[in-house]
Protein backbone atom coordinates (compact mmCIF):
# COMPACT_ATOMS: atom_id res chain seq x y z
CA UNK A 1 0.00 0.00 0.00
CA UNK A 2 1.01 3.19 -1.13
CA UNK A 3 1.39 6.12 2.00
CA UNK A 4 2.34 8.99 -0.04
CA UNK A 5 1.20 10.00 -3.34
CA UNK A 6 3.77 12.74 -3.85
CA UNK A 7 6.92 10.30 -3.58
CA UNK A 8 5.88 7.80 -6.08
CA UNK A 9 8.08 7.81 -8.61
CA UNK A 10 7.46 7.53 -12.30
CA UNK A 11 3.99 8.54 -12.33
CA UNK A 12 4.41 11.37 -14.29
CA UNK A 13 1.36 11.30 -16.96
CA UNK A 14 -0.08 7.65 -15.69
CA UNK A 15 -3.88 7.45 -15.53
CA UNK A 16 -5.66 7.60 -11.72
CA UNK A 17 -8.96 6.84 -10.64
CA UNK A 18 -9.33 9.23 -7.71
CA UNK A 19 -12.78 8.50 -5.44
CA UNK A 20 -14.00 12.16 -4.77
CA UNK A 21 -16.57 12.69 -2.60
CA UNK A 22 -16.51 15.90 -2.78
CA UNK A 23 -15.31 16.59 1.22
CA UNK A 24 -11.90 17.49 2.17
CA UNK A 25 -10.60 14.66 2.65
CA UNK A 26 -10.58 13.24 -1.28
CA UNK A 27 -9.88 16.91 -1.97
CA UNK A 28 -6.42 17.30 -1.11
CA UNK A 29 -6.01 13.52 -2.20
CA UNK A 30 -7.00 14.30 -5.87
CA UNK A 31 -4.68 17.42 -5.17
CA UNK A 32 -1.89 15.06 -3.88
CA UNK A 33 -2.58 12.91 -7.15
CA UNK A 34 -2.32 15.86 -9.88
CA UNK A 35 1.00 16.97 -7.71
CA UNK A 36 2.51 13.39 -7.83
CA UNK A 37 1.76 13.99 -11.71
CA UNK A 38 -1.28 11.69 -12.75
CA UNK A 39 -3.78 12.15 -15.15
CA UNK A 40 -6.95 12.48 -13.09
CA UNK A 41 -10.28 10.21 -13.78
CA UNK A 42 -12.89 11.21 -10.73
CA UNK A 43 -15.41 8.89 -9.35
CA UNK A 44 -18.22 10.89 -7.38
CA UNK A 45 -20.63 8.04 -6.36
CA UNK A 46 -24.13 9.86 -6.14
CA UNK A 47 -25.53 6.98 -3.28
CA UNK A 48 -28.59 9.17 -2.74
CA UNK A 49 -27.10 10.26 0.63
CA UNK A 50 -28.89 12.99 2.86
CA UNK A 51 -27.98 16.01 0.20
CA UNK A 52 -26.22 16.76 -2.52
CA UNK A 53 -23.69 19.44 -1.50
CA UNK A 54 -20.47 17.13 -1.84
CA UNK A 55 -21.62 16.17 -5.16
CA UNK A 56 -21.98 19.90 -6.18
CA UNK A 57 -18.39 20.39 -4.52
CA UNK A 58 -17.24 17.24 -6.36
CA UNK A 59 -18.00 18.51 -9.08
CA UNK A 60 -16.45 22.05 -8.57
CA UNK A 61 -13.09 20.66 -7.39
CA UNK A 62 -13.36 18.04 -10.59
CA UNK A 63 -12.62 21.42 -12.58
CA UNK A 64 -10.34 23.48 -10.57
CA UNK A 65 -8.36 19.93 -10.55
CA UNK A 66 -8.55 19.52 -14.40
CA UNK A 67 -9.64 16.06 -14.25
CA UNK A 68 -9.63 14.47 -17.34
CA UNK A 69 -13.05 12.26 -16.57
CA UNK A 70 -15.30 13.31 -13.77
CA UNK A 71 -18.07 10.47 -13.60
CA UNK A 72 -20.70 11.34 -11.17
CA UNK A 73 -22.12 7.36 -10.51
CA UNK A 74 -25.66 6.94 -9.67
CA UNK A 75 -26.07 4.46 -6.35
CA UNK A 76 -29.10 4.41 -4.67
CA UNK A 77 -28.19 2.96 -1.72
CA UNK A 78 -31.09 4.65 0.32
CA UNK A 79 -33.15 1.18 -0.91
CA UNK A 80 -30.94 -0.87 1.72
CA UNK A 81 -31.10 1.90 4.54
CA UNK A 82 -29.29 1.39 7.76
CA UNK A 83 -27.92 4.78 8.29
CA UNK A 84 -28.44 7.92 8.96
CA UNK A 85 -27.22 8.96 5.81
CA UNK A 86 -29.73 6.71 3.47
CA UNK A 87 -32.62 6.54 5.99
CA UNK A 88 -34.94 8.51 8.01
CA UNK A 89 -32.32 8.37 11.10
CA UNK A 90 -31.38 11.55 12.74
CA UNK A 91 -27.80 12.52 12.52
CA UNK A 92 -26.31 12.75 16.04
CA UNK A 93 -25.20 15.96 17.39
CA UNK A 94 -24.00 15.73 20.61
CA UNK A 95 -20.16 15.10 19.85
CA UNK A 96 -17.67 12.39 18.67
CA UNK A 97 -17.87 9.16 20.47
CA UNK A 98 -16.07 6.02 20.91
CA UNK A 99 -18.90 4.15 18.84
CA UNK A 100 -18.88 3.83 15.79
CA UNK A 101 -22.34 6.46 14.77
CA UNK A 102 -25.25 5.59 12.86
CA UNK A 103 -23.62 7.79 10.18
CA UNK A 104 -21.91 4.63 9.09
CA UNK A 105 -23.05 3.32 5.70
CA UNK A 106 -22.48 -0.61 5.53
CA UNK A 107 -19.87 -1.42 3.28
CA UNK A 108 -19.43 2.16 2.13
CA UNK A 109 -15.90 1.96 1.06
CA UNK A 110 -15.88 -1.55 0.07
CA UNK A 111 -18.87 -0.46 -2.47
CA UNK A 112 -17.02 2.58 -3.35
CA UNK A 113 -13.36 1.21 -4.01
CA UNK A 114 -15.02 -1.50 -6.21
CA UNK A 115 -16.34 0.53 -8.33
CA UNK A 116 -13.22 2.77 -8.62
CA UNK A 117 -11.49 -0.54 -9.39
CA UNK A 118 -13.60 -1.33 -12.18
CA UNK A 119 -13.08 2.02 -13.43
CA UNK A 120 -9.88 1.78 -13.56
CA UNK A 121 -9.20 -1.47 -14.71
CA UNK A 122 -11.64 -0.69 -17.86
CA UNK A 123 -9.60 2.50 -18.61
CA UNK A 124 -6.65 0.85 -18.15
CA UNK A 125 -5.32 2.42 -14.51
CA UNK A 126 -3.44 0.65 -11.96
CA UNK A 127 -3.52 3.27 -9.31
CA UNK A 128 -6.47 4.01 -6.86
CA UNK A 129 -6.65 6.80 -4.52
CA UNK A 130 -9.11 7.46 -1.59
CA UNK A 131 -9.06 10.10 1.31
CA UNK A 132 -9.71 7.55 4.43
CA UNK A 133 -7.72 8.61 7.29
CA UNK A 134 -7.35 6.32 10.52
CA UNK A 135 -7.17 9.29 13.05
CA UNK A 136 -9.41 12.13 13.08
CA UNK A 137 -12.33 10.14 11.69
CA UNK A 138 -15.62 9.00 13.61
CA UNK A 139 -13.92 5.31 13.83
CA UNK A 140 -15.95 4.07 10.79
CA UNK A 141 -14.33 0.31 9.93
CA UNK A 142 -13.94 0.50 6.49
CA UNK A 143 -11.69 3.57 7.16
CA UNK A 144 -8.51 1.43 8.51
CA UNK A 145 -4.95 0.59 7.24
CA UNK A 146 -5.93 -2.96 7.11
CA UNK A 147 -8.59 -2.63 5.12
CA UNK A 148 -6.79 -0.73 2.36
CA UNK A 149 -4.18 -3.44 2.58
CA UNK A 150 -6.56 -6.30 2.54
CA UNK A 151 -8.53 -4.06 -0.87
CA UNK A 152 -5.35 -4.22 -2.48
CA UNK A 153 -5.11 -7.90 -2.33
CA UNK A 154 -8.43 -8.69 -3.52
CA UNK A 155 -8.07 -6.34 -6.23
CA UNK A 156 -5.26 -8.58 -7.61
CA UNK A 157 -7.37 -11.65 -7.09
CA UNK A 158 -10.47 -10.41 -8.55
CA UNK A 159 -9.58 -9.07 -11.79
CA UNK A 160 -8.48 -9.60 -15.01
CA UNK A 161 -6.01 -7.08 -15.02
CA UNK A 162 -4.53 -9.06 -11.25
CA UNK A 163 -4.50 -12.60 -12.95
CA UNK A 164 -2.25 -11.62 -15.74
CA UNK A 165 0.26 -10.44 -12.78
CA UNK A 166 -0.37 -6.83 -12.93
CA UNK A 167 -1.03 -5.04 -10.00
CA UNK A 168 -3.11 -2.33 -8.52
CA UNK A 169 -2.09 -0.02 -5.74
CA UNK A 170 -4.54 1.34 -3.74
CA UNK A 171 -3.18 5.46 -2.23
CA UNK A 172 -4.30 6.41 0.70
CA UNK A 173 -1.95 9.27 1.57
CA UNK A 174 -3.96 10.57 4.45
CA UNK A 175 -4.10 7.27 5.98
CA UNK A 176 -2.06 8.68 8.97
CA UNK A 177 -2.56 12.40 9.47
CA UNK A 178 -5.17 13.98 11.38
CA UNK A 179 -7.31 17.01 10.34
CA UNK A 180 -4.94 19.79 11.16
CA UNK A 181 -2.17 18.74 8.96
CA UNK A 182 -4.73 17.31 6.13
CA UNK A 183 -5.89 21.00 6.45
CA UNK A 184 -2.37 21.82 6.23
CA UNK A 185 -1.63 20.25 2.86
CA UNK A 186 -4.86 22.01 1.25
CA UNK A 187 -2.85 25.06 2.17
CA UNK A 188 0.33 23.76 0.90
CA UNK A 189 -1.17 22.70 -2.36
CA UNK A 190 -2.96 25.78 -2.81
CA UNK A 191 -6.44 24.60 -2.67
CA UNK A 192 -9.35 26.48 -1.31
CA UNK A 193 -11.48 24.07 1.35
CA UNK A 194 -14.24 26.54 0.57
CA UNK A 195 -14.58 24.14 -2.57
CA UNK A 196 -14.90 21.29 -0.26
CA UNK A 197 -18.26 20.19 1.81
CA UNK A 198 -18.02 18.08 4.95
CA UNK A 199 -21.40 18.10 6.99
CA UNK A 200 -23.71 15.38 7.14
CA UNK A 201 -27.18 17.18 7.62
CA UNK A 202 -27.01 20.94 5.95
CA UNK A 203 -29.87 23.57 7.34
CA UNK A 204 -32.61 24.02 5.48
CA UNK A 205 -31.06 27.48 4.25
CA UNK A 206 -27.68 25.29 3.11
CA UNK A 207 -25.61 26.16 6.15
CA UNK A 208 -22.96 23.41 7.41
CA UNK A 209 -24.81 22.19 11.15
CA UNK A 210 -21.87 22.76 12.88
CA UNK A 211 -22.56 20.08 15.45
CA UNK A 212 -22.95 16.37 13.19
CA UNK A 213 -19.10 14.49 13.79
CA UNK A 214 -17.88 15.73 10.32
CA UNK A 215 -18.50 19.11 11.08
CA UNK A 216 -16.19 19.04 14.70
CA UNK A 217 -13.62 17.03 13.08
CA UNK A 218 -13.19 19.43 9.99
CA UNK A 219 -13.92 22.54 12.85
CA UNK A 220 -11.17 21.38 14.74
CA UNK A 221 -8.81 20.42 12.10
CA UNK A 222 -8.63 23.92 10.88
CA UNK A 223 -8.61 25.28 14.56
CA UNK A 224 -5.66 22.77 15.73
CA UNK A 225 -3.95 23.95 12.22
CA UNK A 226 -4.25 27.66 13.40
CA UNK A 227 -6.00 28.22 9.50
CA UNK A 228 -9.16 29.78 8.41
CA UNK A 229 -12.36 27.46 7.47
CA UNK A 230 -14.11 29.07 5.25
CA UNK A 231 -17.25 27.37 6.43
CA UNK A 232 -20.05 29.04 7.90
CA UNK A 233 -21.71 26.98 10.20
CA UNK A 234 -25.19 27.52 11.82
CA UNK A 235 -24.11 26.04 15.44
Amino acid sequence: MESDASTNAGSAGRQAVVLLSGGLDSMVVAGLAREAGYVLNALTIDYNQRHRREIDAATVIAGHLGAARHVVLPLDLRRFGGSALTADIAVPKGGVGADIPVTYVPARNLVFLSLTLAWAEAIGARDLFIGVNALDYSGYPDCRPEFIAGFQDLARLATKTGAQGEEFVVHAPLQHLGKDDIAREAARLGLDPGMSWSCYDPTVDGLACGLCDSCRLRRDGFARAQLTDPTVYAA
